[in-house]
């Protein structure tokens, strides 16, 4: 294939899984430290975001009342 012509979509598709399955070969599963470290990342950053939202939401009410 020419590196001008416009890609057909069975070769987009093609290509699509083929990077699929490359990044499936390469992961593994995580180990019981890796897997804690990753929720208690999540929790704090979720936690945070509510936080966030919470306060504003108060002080648009108190701003705005």
């Amino acid at each position: 294939m020419n590196e001008f012509e416009k890609p057909t979509i069975w070769n987009r598709f093609r290509h699509f899984v083929f990077e699929c399955l490359r990044v499936l070969k390469i992961t593994k599963k995580p180990t019981r430290v890796e897997f804690r470290t990753v929720v208690k990342v999540s929790g704090l950053g979720i936690i945070l975001i509510g936080l966030i939202g919470f306060l504003v939401t108060m002080i648009r009410q108190f701003v705005f009342k």
